[in-house]
């Protein structure tokens, strides 16, 4: 297998590189990564909200390169079928692509009200409507996977795709101290502890912070 290389940006402010990441650790493949700096421009405008299409994560795989995080899904799981990124079941895979897509294209109030960072919080944080719609609308996914697979994950009892997309917005509930329903709330801890996202918060939460306009007060 080739060589391979993931870039990404800020761990604590960076959702989109947190899915790779996560997406890139539980295909098992063996890679690298490198991290650019608050400095870089493409960070910049990532983190900001100030590109509509961002370079960052980016794996480069021996001369394949990839940087759109369900590409990166994708192509991975076309090399390494067995890594269960999806689900075996055909109805059960077109449904987390599915809702893969809904989370990769949607969810803007969101983004925008409650921006990931996991050095944070903010206890009783007001929710307006329009991030409060996005919420419901997650809650409702959530709550219906648990109960349709019956597991401790989106698909069942191990984590798939979706369950890598939907953990930046798991470290937002926290972050914000968002109420949720028991079972969404119990789904949004068993994510924070699940090993790969404390690898990744345990990293995060000693980045330096070089990028001023991101260390704002609510």
């Amino acid at each position: 297998m080739s060589a391979a290389t993931l870039t990404i940006s800020s761990r604590n402010y960076s959702s989109w590189s947190l899915r790779g990441w996560l997406i890139c650790k539980m295909s098992g493949l063996a890679f690298e990564t490198e991290l650019l700096t608050g400095t870089d421009a493409s960070t910049r405008a990532e983190l900001l909200h100030l590109s509509p299409s961002f370079l960052v994560p980016r794996l480069q795989h021996g001369s394949v390169a990839v940087w759109d995080t369900l590409s990166i899904a994708q192509y991975l799981h076309e090399i390494l079928p067995g890594s269960g990124l999806l689900p075996e079941d055909i109805a059960a895979r077109a449904h987390c692509r599915s809702i893969s897509g809904e989370m990769h294209g949607g969810f803007i109030n969101l983004r925008s009200a409650l921006p990931m960072n996991l050095k944070a919080r903010h206890a009783d944080f007001k929710v307006f409507n329009g991030a409060a719609g996005d919420i419901d609308r997650i809650v409702t996914i959530v709550e219906d996977c648990l109960a349709r697979y019956d597991g401790a994950y989106l698909f069942g009892e191990a984590p798939t795709l979706a369950d890598a997309m939907y953990a930046p917005v798991c470290t937002r509930f926290q972050t914000y101290d968002v109420p949720l329903p028991p079972r969404i709330a119990d789904y949004r801890d068993r994510i924070l502890a699940w090993p790969l996202m404390a690898e990744w918060a345990e990293q995060a939460l000693a980045e330096p912070e070089d990028i001023d306009e991101l260390d704002m007060e609510f």
